[in-house]
């Protein structure tokens, strides 16, 4: 079910994705409301499950995770026990950023920060080893051209 937003809520959520640590105060003066609308705003945002939580954006190369592969799965079983082993091993492992299950000819494509290749070589092989799958290609990023956690409103 798609929550109803007007044009202020979409302000505040603007301004909640750009810096969350932001005042109310300071988010009230910059979408033309004042503090009490903006808080009450928020609070049904959060009820209604637009906003899930709060975090913390971190740089992975300076805490020295250089490498970005994007890992193509594609598997031979489609069991419904498999899938739940594959996706309790992908959950399980800190690596993996995202992970998708795809329509086409392959089944899942997964986003995984490490500090170099060996350190992706060993990713892998805990993969391996904890289920088996018919295809794996690792892509390297050469360079990440845009990222962003905004969402379009």
């Amino acid at each position: 079910m798609t929550a109803e937003i007007d044009d202020l809520d979409r302000r505040i959520l603007a301004e909640l994705q750009r810096d969350a640590s932001q005042s109310l105060d300071e988010i009230a003066r910059k979408t033309g409301s004042s503090k009490t609308p903006v808080w009450n705003r928020i609070r049904k945002l959060r009820a209604a499950g637009v906003i899930r939580n709060y975090t913390v954006l971190l740089d992975e190369y300076a805490l020295g995770l250089e490498a970005c592969f994007f890992v193509l799965v594609r598997t031979s079983s489609h069991e419904a026990g498999w899938q739940a082993a594959f996706l309790d091993a992908v959950r399980a492992r800190p690596e993996v950023m995202e992970a998708h299950r795809l329509a086409g000819d392959i089944d899942y494509i997964l986003k995984v920060k490490v500090a170099n290749a060996r350190a992706y070589d060993r990713f892998y092989q805990s993969l391996i080893e904890d289920v088996s799958i018919f295809n794996v290609t690792a892509l390297l990023s050469m360079e990440e051209i845009k990222f962003t956690t905004e969402v379009p409103l």
